[in-house]
Formats: structure tokens, C-alpha cells, sequence
């Protein structure tokens, strides 16, 4: 095992850092993804955040990501390179570190936006009750890491979660999965899931914490992209889409999902394709019309948070 100490001077300068500047945990798994890993770490560090936490757990890997880690480690809360059971235990692991009010994971081949931290910041300090926010919109980088596509998506809701609306492939009128690299969440929220990432799921582990957190808070949306998922042949969801919803619909059920049933969900299942656009035309204009009564605004970092 390889392991860096908690870097106490580092932890002493983001604690240092304005009231206004909750501190933010973010913790990246990795494993043998040294193409990708030093552009995700930039995409960390280099928005200077002045209260940031930020953990790597290396699973031991052998393709030169350790040297890279290294290279970073002076500016990292905390780091290790060993065995372990799987992205999901590297998590909890890195998470165990942590102590930062704000959290959020980042896998070792994606990557935020340069005013991913300055936004969440703004927008969850000026809104005490957000505990757990994603974006509308999500970014998507090619394997060169440039922005390949963004996808404008109508809302997201903890009702919709727990009906199934954020599980596409699975029967349901879903139009989108909730980006994992796009959402942050309060460490009060965290705890109440039970302050960690399930490990018996080997793929669906994002799927099982928002059912989890959906039992506790609403989510929000904010209107501007804040991360963004690469697309590349080597990752693992991308060959096992099947085994992925088979993991997401068994976490569905075990966390008390109400899916439709009967004719209600073959009549969905059939008409998900209509429903959906026009879910998303009806989402879309309630958006410019402002959602009268139910928009939480804050306009001084220009962004706006959406509760559907």
C-alpha cells in the first residue's frame, strides 16, 4: 500500500478560506487511468476553489497513474494506491476522509466546468434548503476530452426518481438518467442515507444513492452545466447498459420505488416515446414562463435553481 498522510497545512488554508466558501469535498476513484486522470484532476484543482477538499483512492494500478497523483499530491487533502473491492468501496473510503459540508464524486476519466465549484458554492449557501442539486444540462466529452455534445434535459424531481422517471431501458416513461459528475449534495443529507455508496452494486451505485436521498430530500436543478461525463470504448457502463438497469430496477425496488404497473404501464411503455417529448415541451415551457410559485432564485451569480 501506498499512502499519503492528511495534508494538515492543506486542511489548514481551505479552513482558512471565506465564510462564504463552504468547503467542498470531492473524492475521485481510480484504477489504471492514466490517459484521463491528469485532465480530470485539472478540472478540480485549477478552478482555485479556496475551500477545497479534494481525495484520490487508487486502486494499485500499474499505468503510471500513481506518478501522476504524485505530481498533484502537494494540493490534495488526501491520497492512496491500494487494492481495494471495486469503485464503490474506493469511495467510501475516500469519503471517510472528508469533512467538507458540500460533497460529490468525480470519476477519474470526467470532468467539471471551470465555475462548477464558484456555482454550487453560491447557489447552496444562498439556499439553506437545497440539500442535493444536479443541472439541466449535461456536458458529454469525447475520448479527447473536448465537448461533444450537451443535452438539455426538463427536470428532475425526487417523485420522479421514486416513480422510476430518471431509469431509461427499463419500461418507464424516463427520458434521463441524473448525471452523477453534474450533482453535489449537503453532508446532512449524506448522513441520513447512511453516509455511504452501496457496494453490492457493481455498476448502479449512483442509481442506489439518489433512491436513498430521495427518501429524505427534494432535489434541485440548476439551469446552467456544471460537469460532464467522457464517452470512451474502455469505460465500463458503456459495454454493460444491461446489467446496469438490471442493478438500477433491483435498487428501485428494494428502496421502495412505485413504479407503474398493470395497463397503466403497458400503456406507457408504448406511448414513453410521445410521453417523453412531450413531457419535455410541457417542462421546457413552464421553465420560461419562470414555474410560478415553485422557482427558488438567486440572481447574483446569474444562475437559477429549478425545483419541479
Amino acid at each position: 500500500m501506498i499512502q499519503a498522510p492528511v495534508r494538515t497545512e492543506a486542511l489548514r488554508e481551505a479552513s482558512a478560506g471565506p465564510v462564504s466558501c463552504p468547503r467542498i469535498s470531492v473524492v475521485t476513484p481510480s484504477f489504471n487511468q492514466a490517459l484521463y486522470l491528469e485532465e480530470t484532476i485539472r478540472s478540480v484543482l485549477d478552478q482555485g476553489y479556496p475551500n477545497l477538499e479534494y481525495v484520490i483512492v487508487d486502486g494499485g494500478s500499474t499505468d503510471g497513474s500513481l506518478e501522476i497523483i504524485k505530481k498533484y499530491s502537494h494540493r490534495l487533502a488526501w491520497w492512496v494506491s491500494e487494492r481495494d473491492a471495486g469503485q464503490y468501496d474506493a469511495l467510501n473510503k475516500g469519503f471517510a476522509h472528508t469533512t467538507g459540508e458540500l460533497m460529490a464524486w468525480l470519476n477519474s476519466d470526467d470532468k467539471y466546468v471551470p465555475w462548477t465549484f464558484s456555482v454550487i458554492s453560491e447557489a447552496m449557501t444562498a439556499l439553506p434548503q437545497v440539500e442535493w442539486l444536479t443541472s439541466l444540462f449535461h456536458f458529454f466529452w469525447d475520448e479527447h476530452g473536448r465537448l461533444s455534445a450537451c443535452e438539455e434535459q426538463a427536470g428532475f424531481s425526487r417523485e420522479l426518481i421514486l416513480r422510476g422517471g430518471t431509469l431509461p431501458g427499463a419500461g418507464w416513461p424516463a427520458w434521463a438518467f441524473m448525471q452523477q459528475e453534474s450533482t453535489f449534495w449537503r453532508r446532512s443529507l449524506w448522513d441520513k442515507a447512511g453516509a455511504r455508496v452501496e457496494t453490492r452494486w457493481s455498476l448502479a451505485g449512483d442509481f442506489d444513492l439518489w433512491m436513498r436521498f430521495a427518501r429524505h430530500a427534494e432535489v434541485y436543478s440548476l439551469n446552467m452545466p456544471i460537469g460532464g461525463f467522457r464517452r470512451h470504448s474502455r469505460q465500463k457502463t458503456a459495454g454493460n447498459m444491461t446489467e446496469y438497469i438490471r442493478q438500477a430496477k433491483e435498487s428501485f425496488r428494494l428502496n421502495g420505488g412505485r413504479a407503474p404497473r398493470g395497463l397503466n404501464a403497458f400503456w406507457l411503455k408504448n406511448s414513453g416515446k410521445v410521453l417523453r417529448f412531450l413531457q419535455r415541451r410541457h417542462a421546457y415551457a413552464a421553465r420560461q414562463k419562470g414555474f410560478p410559485n415553485r422557482l427558488c432564485r438567486a440572481e447574483a451569480g446569474g444562475w437559477t435553481v429549478f425545483k419541479h
